[in-house]
């Protein structure tokens, strides 16, 4: 009878809906915030989508290259869903209610996402060693089956090491505030607001942020160390020029994307920095997803023939169709 009373009692008590704080001390700025968040969301939408829609139309960018930088694309438009919905709603009306269930699936969803694109940046990295330090073997090793391997690589690393934290989190007890002092469902402030014991989880987050991070960095420091070295043995400057200029817009947002999240992540105790982490979280969601479709591809000169190409022919069917009306 009196362990029936303390289910009933701890049920209870038991957190059934957290509530998205937002930034309250700028909630007077909410609808211009609002305006500004939702013009930067839609331009990001926009360019990724415009390079997954040139990159499979014209046929001279279907290389590894731009499968991997359209499969980049792809990922950050749904990473940058997973959050920003909520965000606007949070400046156009304040806080946020959020389901457990809601919560945790987007937590899960958020970092799955993310671990993908920091594996798919390493593997961007590796292919640009390969085309330009191993040009005669390029083709051979990064075939469609490779790509596919490569990509399917990252995604399974990002489901299973994102998927054991996030369900031992869940299953923890939340029996006391509900209110995340963050815009989304993220892994410290869930920890903050757990009544049990987190500490192995804290670790385990920790020791996963730190493999992650790490892993892709060197790869991507090791591989664009290869690469300076070659291109500073090219003969020809045009050569230099040429090589150095595929690499360079990879590397312009790496200091970013790995400044943010080591600043977020990689602390042994997860609910250190709270009301810091909103602030970098809005550089990985806002700021690089910005500026990813203009430094990743868009200032490509390729990109830039497609895209003629692309109106040229848009402008020749035009001109079709009004001489037959006419």
């Amino acid at each position: 009878m009196e362990k029936s009373v303390m289910e009933d009692a701890r049920n209870q008590t038991e957190v059934q809906e957290f509530t998205l704080e937002g930034f309250p001390s700028v909630q007077h700025l909410g609808k211009v915030l609002f305006l500004v968040h939702l013009l930067a969301y839609l331009a990001s939408i926009m360019g990724n989508i415009l390079i997954i829609t040139i990159t499979w139309a014209d046929h001279h960018l279907q290389t590894p290259m731009y499968f991997f930088l359209s499969s980049f694309s792809f990922f950050e438009c749904c990473f940058i869903t997973t959050v920003i919905p909520k965000l606007l709603a949070i400046f156009l009306s304040g806080r946020q209610s959020i389901s457990f269930a809601a919560c945790f699936t987007q937590a899960f969803v958020f970092h799955f996402l993310g671990t993908t694109v920091f594996f798919l940046m390493a593997v961007l990295s590796l292919d640009r060693y390969l085309a330009i330090c191993k040009p005669l073997y390029y083709p051979t090793i990064m075939n469609p089956r490779m790509c596919f391997l490569l990509l399917t690589a990252c995604l399974a690393l990002g489901f299973v090491l994102m998927v054991v934290p996030i369900i031992i989190l869940s299953q923890s007890s939340f029996c006391g505030p509900h209110v995340i002092p963050h815009f989304f469902c993220d892994f410290g402030p869930l920890i903050h607001l757990s009544c049990s014991d987190t500490r192995s989880t804290e670790m385990l987050a920790f020791v996963l942020a730190l493999f992650v991070l790490l892993t892709s960095l060197i790869i991507t420091i090791i591989a664009y160390s290869n690469i300076v070295v070659t291109i500073v043995g090219l003969p020809s400057a045009k050569e230099k020029q040429k090589a150095f200029s595929t690499c360079s817009s990879h590397l312009i947002v790496l200091p970013l994307m790995y400044g943010s999240c080591i600043f977020i992540y990689v602390k042994p105790k997860q609910t250190n920095r709270l009301d810091s982490n909103r602030e970098a979280a809005l550089v990985n969601t806002v700021v690089t997803p910005l500026l990813n479709p203009v430094i990743y591809t868009l200032r490509n000169k390729q990109v830039h023939q497609a895209l003629r190409d692309a109106l040229s022919r848009v402008r020749l069917i035009q001109q079709i169709l009004m001489n037959s009306l006419i």
